[in-house]
């Protein structure tokens, strides 16, 4: 279930960019909420699983402002018998959504993990410090200098939220760097277009249509999730196909409050 998370890789754009990391904020603010029910495939039968919620608010970090944004997903006391999973993201990135720390603290199943990234910018590179522990296990230590930007699983969705998706042509790949943990990857989305998605409470949005694929020994594509972002300029994520290899699962939008802008998506 850890690949849920990576719902923040939606719909990123070229990111080398100059390793300061900043850009302007288009599409984030404090007060932002959004809510998501979980379902998993078990045998041919769609369930309930949890929820998942993720807020922005405003923060101080080292003496300057700052934005928080959380992320918490839960499964529910029924699936809690086969898979319990109790994740808490959180990232805190300036006002320019400059990426300065990340924590994760996931149980998932019998596994208990607590991963920590801390960003600096020197002499325009982006020096990124992991730290990796777990009870059973001794801590595991990453230090990486890069030229580009290096992203977490939440500061990367911000930022991506922020830019223009205007000028994607169908099958246009956007490759960029993330910090897990303990290593940096390299990461692919590919875009396949535009789709109307109709959700459970009936609500239908204009979406962009995004797949984080990973490949094999043989360079073959493997698609991992699939996921729909609102067509305006929130760009908030409303769906998320999940191909895990117990089955699939799905996250869907159930509640939004405190956007930037109105939801020029919903089609009536």
């Amino acid at each position: 279930m850890k690949k849920i998370l990576l719902l923040v890789m939606l719909i990123g754009m070229a990111l080398l960019v100059n390793a300061q990391c900043a850009t302007t904020n288009n599409a984030i603010q404090a007060g932002e909420e959004l809510t998501y029910k979980l379902k998993f495939n078990w045998k041919f039968i769609w369930i309930n699983a949890g929820y998942a919620n993720m807020s922005v608010k405003n923060t101080i970090y080292q003496g300057v402002p700052a934005l928080i944004t959380s992320l918490h997903s839960y499964t529910n006391k029924t699936i809690d018998h086969y898979f319990k999973m109790r994740d808490t993201l959180s990232c805190i990135t300036s006002e320019r959504l400059q990426p300065l720390y990340f924590k994760k603290c996931a149980e998932e199943g019998k596994r208990y993990t607590i991963d920590e990234v801390w960003f600096s910018y020197r002499n325009n590179k982006c020096n990124v410090r992991q730290e990796r522990r777990r009870p059973d296990k001794p801590t595991h230590y990453f230090n990486e200098n890069r030229d580009e930007c290096v992203f977490d699983m939440l500061s990367i969705l911000l930022q991506a939220r922020s830019y223009d998706a205007s000028n994607y042509k169908v099958g246009d790949k956007i490759l960029f760097p993330m910090a897990t943990g303990k290593s940096i990857e390299e990461q692919t989305l590919i875009y396949r277009g535009n789709k109307d998605f109709v959700a459970e409470n009936g609500v239908k949005y204009r979406c962009l249509k995004f797949s984080l694929v990973e490949y094999d020994k043989k360079k073959k594509e493997h698609e991992v999730i699939t996921f729909y972002v609102t067509d305006d300029k929130n760009h908030l994520p409303v769906r998320l196909d999940l191909y895990l290899s117990f089955g699939s699962a799905k996250a869907f939008l159930s509640d939004v409050k405190g956007n930037k802008y109105p939801l020029t998506s919903i089609i009536p």
